[in-house]
């Protein structure tokens, strides 16, 4: 780790900008695609493994004329999931030769190092979120067991690439998508309402919010010749009462199956179904009941900091935090789908 800062040569008489031209990164919106749309900060600084239990059920009746002394019963099961945890660290480490130096390029280096950790910091916890430290180990939304994979199809043009494909069919897609997804979360009726979230490429989703204008054509369809593929997603989402939420990660570019760009459709956090009178899911309210579909948990909020100085005038600073990789507890809540581009 250095910090570079090389003497500069100017002419004189000069103006010097004191504004500063920085790298850039791409702001995830991953987190979106979790519970609450943040880590879960319930775990310990040195908690190893993250465990949650689950409950089961299958009941048999007996429907007769007749009384029967015999009766068949319920059968509650209960098991166990795990997932591990790692403890995430990096260290800026300068002196007051280093801050001198930085002085020169309007830079504060202490404000700069601490901000750079965090970043790198925060991008591992993206990847973790994403693809899991252990793939194998099934860590990751990417590598959830049980996850629906979908490939788009060509349209009906023949068209199976993102730009190229027809708009108003793309809308129609991926509205079939969130049917398939509600409905085998069971989140239809009972005044559900769900917060849908779409975590996609910049290329794949500008292009549904920006370019694919829905044809005017033979059959009007909803929005066409104003609305955008992702417009008319969003409204018909809303008019059945939910929200979809878009955000953007250039790396699941080429995440896909066969290189294909990967999109995370998925709803974080599931309605309980209910009905007044006779509930046929009366068993899910047993307590405590978790809603959480998708969760990564982290021990804080943000990363710690441990300032260590050196003998030799140095200070050195760590930065660390704890976090579980994403973790999908249910995958009838998850589809992962493959879009060419």
């Amino acid at each position: 780790m250095g910090n570079y800062f090389p003497a500069q040569a100017k002419v004189t008489p000069s103006f010097s900008e004191p504004d500063l031209i920085i790298t850039q990164a791409q702001p995830s919106g991953f987190l979106g695609a979790f519970m609450g749309g943040k880590p879960r900060v319930k775990i310990g600084t040195e908690d190893l493994y993250v465990y949650i239990n689950r409950l089961d059920l299958r009941t048999d009746t007996q429907a007769s004329q007749a009384s029967f002394n015999s009766l068949p019963s319920a059968t509650l099961a209960a098991t166990y999931y795990s997932t591990p945890t790692y403890l995430v660290r990096t260290r800026a480490i300068y002196d007051h030769h280093d801050m001198a130096a930085a002085a020169n390029y309007s830079v504060s280096l202490p404000q700069a190092q601490d901000l750079a950790a965090r970043q790198g910091i925060f991008q591992q916890m993206r990847s973790a979120a994403l693809y899991g430290f252990n793939p194998a180990n099934g860590e990751g939304l990417l590598n959830t067991a049980g996850a629906t994979q979908v490939s788009l199809p060509p349209d009906s043009y023949g068209n199976d690439t993102v730009p190229t494909y027809d708009n108003g069919e793309m809308a129609l897609w991926v509205l079939g998508q969130i049917v398939t997804l509600k409905s085998q979360m069971y989140q239809s009726g009972a005044n559900i309402s769900n917060r849908i979230v779409i975590v996609a490429p910049q290329r794949v989703a500008l292009q549904w919010q920006y370019a694919d204008i829905v044809q005017v054509t033979s059959y009007q369809r909803p929005g066409a010749g104003t609305a955008t593929a992702l417009g008319v997603i969003e409204k018909q989402a809303e008019e059945a009462g939910d929200k979809v939420e878009v955000y953007y990660d250039d790396t699941l570019i080429g995440k896909g199956a066969g290189g294909t760009d990967a999109v995370i459709l998925t709803i974080p956090e599931f309605e309980q179904p209910t009905i007044a009178g006779i509930n046929t899911n009366v068993f899910g309210d047993v307590e405590p009941n978790t809603k959480a579909v998708n969760l990564l948990y982290a021990d804080m909020a943000a990363p710690r900091k441990i300032p260590t100085p050196t003998p030799d005038g140095a200070i050195t600073e760590v930065q660390e935090l704890r976090i579980s990789s994403g973790w999908n507890i249910r995958g009838e809540g998850l589809l992962l789908l493959n879009l060419p581009y």
